[in-house]
């Protein structure tokens, strides 16, 4: 067997959500791209175990994608959300969250505030977030 075979949930919207992680976090995508999709390609499965399921022999696992502490604090961890088929060799990509504010991104180009991208509905609900989270460092 030469590997897993990635298949998608929604390509199209995975894709999106890909291009948004391009776009916002370079950092994050050459990760995904270089490191992590070879190793699961290869059956190195990454992540954390979320949920195990016997009858279909499926795994659901959530890698955690490398972010500023900033970003992390206002909108949550970015994440890779996949299921493996084990007995068939497929990999399902799932979603990669925050999906709220990447799908935002890829419609829209977003601004950013110390490096943090801001949501164009709650900008100042993010922007407050951010002065309050460098007032508890001080």
């Amino acid at each position: 067997m030469k590997g897993y075979v990635f298949e998608y949930l929604n390509e199209n919207d995975f894709r999106k959500l890909e291009k948004s992680v391009k776009k916002y976090n370079m950092i994050a995508y050459k990760k995904l791209v270089f490191d992590y999709y070879p190793s699961i390609k290869e059956g190195k499965m990454l992540g954390k175990l979320i949920e195990t399921n016997s009858k279909n022999q499926t795994k659901t696992y959530e890698l955690k994608l490398p972010t500023n502490e900033m970003f992390a604090k206002v909108h949550g961890d970015m994440k890779l959300n996949y299921t493996v088929y084990e007995d068939k060799h497929i990999v399902l990509f799932n979603t990669i969250t925050p999906t709220d504010i990447l799908t935002e991104g890829h419609r829209s180009e977003l601004s950013t505030f110390d490096g943090v991208i801001l949501s164009k509905q709650n900008a100042e609900r993010d922007m407050f977030k951010i002065n309050l989270l460098k007032l508890l460092e001080k």
